[in-house]
């Protein structure tokens, strides 16, 4: 595996093996990998001559400089877990390279993006995820790229900006992982304090009975939201938000029917976490 840090250096790399007609895949990701980053990377060498990953922290997608500083970064551990996945290249940039000085241009996907994480986050949130995506995109074109179901909001946003600006890369969206006991993997995590971590589980714990409530019957939007509500403060767990919506605009729901989104997001121990489950409803 090699480590580049340019621009210009990734594209020499990839050149050869585009004139060749290798087939190039992507997993744009912010670095300090677990087992869930680690199947993207594999997914990827399967079906992928050359697998390149991304690995930046984007300053344009934190709207909280403290949670930005906190993120975990060990790009050592990182470089190792990569080459053990079979990654060709290792794109690790600096800030300054991956965004100019007198940079003006960035990237807004208008609907999908403003709601949810958009309204928590704020409009920066999703501006910044699609720049730097589109900058990747652009800088790698692959064929195919990988993210995960974990971040639901984010594949469609990603989705949707492939969609209207015509990119020539087919976006593959791969299952969340999760710890044995339920709980979605995540970077974050290894910042919980043992008793923010099992606290943590209300995320889950909420999804799975709002899903069950829909399970036995259950149609109402707010009687469902209502009850994974319920199960979250079993662990004494306050919700950013417990939405119910349209697994493809995001649009809040009062009677359910066909795909829906369960989305969570929560401040666990100072940890923000995010969770989802789709679920279909006849």
């Amino acid at each position: 595996m090699r480590i580049v840090r340019t621009i210009d250096e990734l594209r020499g790399a990839l050149e050869p093996r585009r004139r060749e007609g290798a087939r190039i895949g992507l997993v744009p990701t912010m670095g300090y990998f677990h087992e869930g980053h680690l199947s993207l990377m594999r997914r990827a060498r399967e079906a992928s001559d050359v697998v390149v990953v991304s690995l930046f922290v984007n300053p344009t997608q934190f709207n909280d400089p403290a949670d930005l500083e906190a993120y975990p970064r060990d790009e050592t551990r990182d470089a190792a877990m990569a080459q053990s996945a079979g990654v060709d290249l290792l794109f690790a940039p600096g800030a300054s390279e991956m965004y100019r000085h007198d940079a003006t241009t960035s990237v807004v996907v208008g609907g999908v993006s403003e709601r949810l994480e958009g309204e928590s986050r704020g409009p920066g949130h999703f501006r910044g995820v699609a720049t730097v995506v589109a900058k990747l995109l652009n800088i790698v074109q692959p064929g195919i790229a990988y993210f995960g179901q974990k971040d639901a909001q984010q594949a469609l946003v990603i989705r949707r900006m492939v969609r209207d600006l015509d990119f020539p890369v087919r976006i593959e969206i791969c299952p969340t992982l999760r710890e044995p006991d339920g709980l979605a993997m995540s970077s974050r995590n290894v910042r919980l304090s043992a008793t923010a971590r099992a606290q943590a589980l209300a995320l889950k714990h909420g999804l799975d009975a709002a899903a069950a409530a829909i399970a036995r019957g259950e149609r109402d939007a707010s009687k469902v939201e209502q009850r994974g509500r319920e199960e979250m403060k079993m662990f004494r767990v306050e919700p950013e938000y417990f939405a119910v919506v349209s697994a493809e605009a995001l649009v809040p729901l009062r009677t359910l029917s066909g795909e829906v989104l369960l989305a969570v997001a929560a401040k666990v121990g100072g940890v923000r976490l995010i969770d989802n489950q789709l679920v279909d409803v006849p």
